[in-house]
């Protein structure tokens, strides 16, 4: 379903599938691949994108790396390390803010138009996922507001239950 004018979209799927200008991975702070989404991106994209990765030298929680997208559809892969939850007290929301603002930041320096989102330290990392949408649509439609170049986020969602949370909050944006 598309929001803001249809500048913000939900969909369930496989997020190595879509045909963007980026897909943003949820990494880990080696870059270099792990489970869920990140080792999903990297199996997707070969082994062209860890070598890239190797040479970045890892990425600190809340910022984000950009590298080629290899054998996915999307021409690039925005790798950022979204916060371990402890609770919310160890500054995770202000942690998963800023990566998707320093995601979209990175985009619109590219010149990239189309991005599209997993849902940002939900999985293993344990960040609950009302939470975190709350926080991923707020982020988004800001950044939207600000930055024309933009045209279209992509949430892409891996059950039913996720882009339900997403759709929900996206009619409240």
């Amino acid at each position: 379903m598309d929001h803001l004018d249809g500048r913000i979209r939900v969909v369930r799927g496989d997020i190595t599938s879509l045909t963007v200008d980026a897909i943003v991975n949820a990494a880990n702070r080696t870059l270099l691949g792990g489970g869920g989404v990140d080792g999903a991106i990297h199996r997707a994209a070969g082994p062209g994108l860890l070598d890239e990765c190797r040479g970045i030298g890892g990425c600190p929680t809340g910022e984000a790396r950009l590298t080629g997208g290899y054998r996915l559809p999307a021409r690039h892969v925005i790798h950022t390390v979204g916060p371990v939850w402890h609770g919310g007290a160890r500054g995770e929301p202000d942690q998963l803010a800023a990566c998707y603002r320093n995601s979209l930041a990175l985009a619109a320096k590219q010149g990239l138009r189309t991005v599209a989102f997993p849902a940002i330290s939900t999985g293993v990392y344990g960040y609950p996922i009302e939470d975190a949408t709350r926080i991923a649509v707020r982020e988004v439609a800001a950044f939207l507001a600000g930055h024309p170049g933009i045209e279209q986020v992509t949430f892409v969602c891996f059950s039913d239950r996720d882009a339900a949370v997403y759709e929900r909050e996206c009619s409240r944006a």
